[in-house]
């Protein structure tokens, strides 16, 4: 099965918030924004694995600051790392307004999405991805970390086991 880089898959998605995209405040919802993120990166994951994927776990969403009305979004979708069938993608949105040319960060995300079989719709085997860049490699390994913590909490594997968080305590300690 062959390597694929990050930039292969990444995906780039450009909205501008509408007034039916808003609260009553003028702020475009929170639940708009993640189903755009969803959307980003099922494409992003989707094209990692040349398979169709499904959403199985997001961490970590922040919503540090407001999206109004007339603000332009993007959203920009990475692998960060493939575990067996599943694979984690980072999303980060920046938002702004374009009459003034400002861009900040909004908000960030991970996503894990499993690839499925087409006719079994069971998991397949996904490709490794090849972290490039100093960014990609620190997302790449603390993905890891991020992954034992997911399993943690949904109950899928014991605090004794999780070795990369309880390391983490361990080198805070020395």
């Amino acid at each position: 099965m062959k390597e694929k880089t990050v930039a292969e898959s990444r995906t780039v998605m450009t909205e501008m918030i509408m007034p039916n995209d808003a609260n009553p405040l003028g702020n475009l919802m929170g639940g708009y924004l993640m189903r755009w993120m969803d959307i980003a990166g099922g494409i992003c994951a989707s094209r990692h694995c040349e398979a169709h994927v499904v959403t199985v776990s997001v961490d970590h969403v922040s919503f540090k600051r407001p999206i109004k009305v007339g603000h332009v979004i993007t959203i920009t979708a990475s692998v960060t790392r493939v575990f067996n069938t599943s694979l984690e993608v980072f999303i980060q949105v920046e938002s702004g307004n374009p009459m003034r040319n400002e861009r900040h960060l909004s908000n960030h995300a991970y996503f894990t999405f499993v690839a499925l079989d087409d006719v079994t719709q069971r998991p397949l085997q996904i490709p490794r991805v090849v972290p490039e860049t100093e960014d990609e490699q620190r997302l790449y390994e603390s993905a890891i970390r991020r992954r034992e913590l997911r399993l943690v909490l949904a109950g899928r594997l014991e605090v004794d086991d999780a070795h990369e968080i309880k390391s983490l305590f361990r080198d805070a300690k020395a």
